[in-house]
Formats: structure tokens, sequence, C-alpha cells
């Protein structure tokens, strides 16, 4: 619960800063930003007693006859919006039911529950997310604004001013950058922010989502997290470097292990690689994620880990090898289209499932997955991810570790919204099909 010197410093804020409107903001399941705005009258009402709303209409929140929601905002998360001139601030919110417990839909709230297991087990969990994107000329086609390639300056990158302003934007309200370049595809970049606790960086996330539409649209084009938009170029992945600390302590690092891996950490990433298959719904969640997750484009589909090998599920990063704080494995096949709560639990659950049974984790892998044959991977018993949506939640369905993960209000609805996308794409007749069959059937 918030508490009274916290409150009272949001209160201040407002005051000060001649704040007109405070924006409240919380997810539904599938990521998406929901937000209504209060006025400086209300404020002190909302930080003590929450504020009501309808939830019937969010998706994979309450049944119209249980609808009555209370957003309580979490103070520590009270900015001001750069983009608002500085007279609109926001904070993220709890969604709690009337009797004030935890609503069980609420995503922000799954992540919390995770992170209380893990704290419970003495671990806190960092994340450091790498959010790729495009900048199109418009929504309504893939009119790229250069051809810039890895790492290209000015003048291919004309997308540098949009960058330097996001940037800009993020900082004014608390997150810190660390770098951003051009990536691979035409009009493709990526911001990364630096490692923060898994709730604090869920936040930061969605608010780094918002921040490069808003800024993209100031300056009059269109920004997209869509994992997918151009065929042929490489998709936007969201690579998520994660490790658990104890303390000031990386629980991941043991300079006399080997590779630098503590046992603990060995465990984590054998979790994940084990559990990669249940969560590859929740981390690559729409029928277009599976199109960046096809061998050749960078994305990784194969259960495999390495140090160095880009083509691995799971990478061990060597910038800084022997150095305690920067020990961490980055999870490859996340897209930043995804809902980073839900994302970050799973990652978490399987990770500490690897800690808790003790998970054995295999050699790794440094040769190009990619190059190898069909034989070579099964000798090596590399396993693949799912390959599309459907075979994915079919996978997850069965999965208990999702389910306790999620519970079971928002395992249910998950399953069911992402059955009705694959459902809907399953009998759609394409363009690819009409080009293809038409003429000759």
């Amino acid at each position: 619960m918030a508490t009274a010197r916290q409150k009272q410093a949001v209160l201040k804020a407002v005051k000060d800063n001649n704040i007109k409107f405070i924006r409240l903001w919380f997810t539904d399941i599938l990521g998406f930003l929901k937000s209504f705005a209060i006025s400086p009258a209300e404020l002190e009402t909302a930080l003590d007693e929450g504020m009501g709303f309808d939830g019937s209409s969010i998706q994979g929140f309450a049944r119209i006859d249980e609808s009555d929601m209370v957003a309580m905002p979490d103070p520590t998360t009270f900015t001001t919006l750069p983009w608002r001139d500085g007279t609109v601030a926001r904070m993220f919110t709890d969604v709690l039911t009337p009797d004030g417990a935890p609503y069980e839909g609420d995503p922000r709230q799954v992540l919390k529950r995770n992170l209380k297991k893990a704290k419970d087990m003495g671990y806190t969990m960092y994340v450091g997310p790498e959010l790729e994107f495009f900048y199109f000329e418009d929504s309504e086609d893939t009119k790229i604004l250069d051809r810039g390639g890895y790492f290209d300056l000015t003048p291919l990158d004309v997308a540098s001013d949009l960058r330097r302003d996001t940037i800009e934007a993020l900082e004014d309200m608390g997150i810190i950058v660390e770098y951003s370049h051009h990536e691979v595809a035409p009009s493709q970049h990526e911001i990364d922010l630096r490692y923060a606790e898994a709730l604090k960086m869920a936040d930061a996330a969605m608010t780094y989502r918002l921040t490069v539409k808003e800024i993209a649209m100031a300056h009059g084009v269109y920004a997209t997290f869509m994992p997918k938009p151009i065929f042929g170029e490489n998709g936007s992945g969201m690579h998520v470097h994660q490790s658990l600390f104890k303390g000031k302590k990386n629980a991941f690092f043991d300079a006399k292990a080997e590779y630098g891996i503590s046992a603990v950490g060995k465990s984590y990433i054998a979790g994940l690689l084990k559990h990669a298959p249940e969560i590859t719904s929740l981390v690559a969640q729409w029928v277009n994620s599976y199109k960046r997750l096809v061998p050749g484009y960078e994305a990784p589909v194969y259960r495999a880990w390495a140090q160095r090998n880009r083509s691995c599920l799971v990478r061990v990063p060597m910038y800084k090898p022997g150095k305690e704080m920067a020990t961490r494995c980055e999870f490859r096949c996340p897209d930043p289209a995804c809902n980073p709560y839900l994302a970050f639990a799973a990652m978490l659950a399987a990770g500490l499932k690897g800690i808790e049974e003790g998970y054995e984790l295999p050699a790794p892998i440094e040769e190009d997955i990619f190059e190898m044959s069909e034989s070579q991977r099964k000798r090596k018993k590399i396993q693949p991810l799912p390959a599309n949506l459907g075979e994915a939640i079919q996978v997850t369905e069965k999965s208990a570790l999702v389910k306790e993960c999620l519970g079971d209000h928002v395992f249910e609805k998950f399953i069911e919204n992402k059955k009705a996308e694959w459902d809907d794409f399953r009998i759609h007749v394409s363009q690819w099909e009409l080009d293809r069959y038409l003429s000759i059937l």
C-alpha cells in the first residue's frame, strides 16, 4: 500500500506543477493500455480509496454482472507526460475488486504475484528489454522513411531526431535509456532501456510504447511494434535480458563456475528452455508474431543456449565476462507487441521452476543452428518452438506452469481470446491464396 509520505509527494507535485489532469493507467490481458482522467480535486480521494470504473468492456476483465472495479493509483509511478506540455500527469494503477482485494484479471497483479513468489525464495527479478519498432509514413501501409541498416548514421538514418526526442521524453519521465540505434531492416529502430526491477520495467515498457507512438505522431509519421510488418525483412523483437538478485548480489554469477554462471543461473536458464513452448504464446502472442519466428531472420526458433551464438533461444552475453553485475541471460523469442506484465511473469515462472526442480542445463550450442540439417538438430536434441499461434495455444492450454502463473481467470480468458484470433486467421482467404490458386484451380 502507498505510504502517507508518497501520497503527499504526489499531491505536492500536482500543486507545484499546476497539473490539470491526472491519467490513471492500467492494461487489459492483451497488453493494451487503458486510461481515464481525473482532476486534481479528485486526486486525494483517488489515492485513499481508488476510483471506480466499469470493467465489463475491458478485454479479459469482468462479466457484465460483476463489472464494478476500482483503480488504485500507485503513487511511485507518478510522472508528468512531456508531450502534454507538462500539464498532464499519469499514474499506473492496480485494479481491485470493490472489497479491496486484488482483481485476478489484472495483468499487473499477475506479475506482482509471481514476483512475490520469487521474493519468498529470496530473489528479486531484474529485466532489461530491447524493444524494436518501425517508423512508417502512416498507419495505412508500410512506406518506409529510410533504407538504413544496422547502426547506420545520417543521412540514411532520417529518424535520428525522432529517436532523440523519444529518449528525451522517456528520461523526463525517469526512464533511463542505455542506447539507441538503427536496426537491420529499413526504417527499423531500437531504443534499449537500462535494466530495472521487473514491475518497474513492465510499467516502463508500456510507457515506452506509448511514448514512441506519441513522438512519431507529433512528427507526422507512424510507429508500430507489429512483429513482422514487411515480408522479406527482419521482424521486430524484444530480447529480454534478465537476472535474479539476492540483495545486492547477482544470483546468476559465480566466478569459479563453468561459463561464470552459478548453479541457480544454470537451472533458471534450463527452466526457460524446458518451458519455452508453454510460454511462447505469452511472449509472442499474435498471429503475426510467428511470421517473425522463422529461421534465417535472426529470430531464434530452436531451444538451445549459447554465449555468442545468436541463433539460439537463450544467450548469455559476453560483453563484460567475469563482471558480476553484467551476468544475465537473454531470452530472444519475445516480441515488443506482447503484454510485458504477463511475459515477464511467464519467464520468471519458467526460471523459478528450473531452480525449484534443479533442472540440469545442457551443453551450449555454438554452431549456427539455422545451418544445421534436421538430422543434425535431432542428434543434438534441439527442438523448435511452436510454428504458429494455433500450435502455441495448444501447448499453453495444457501447461500447469502457465495456469499457476497466470491464475485461472487470466489463463482462461487469454486462451479463449487467442483461440478466437487463430480461428479468424485460419478461415480468412488471403491475397496470397487468390494470387496462387484462383487462375489455376
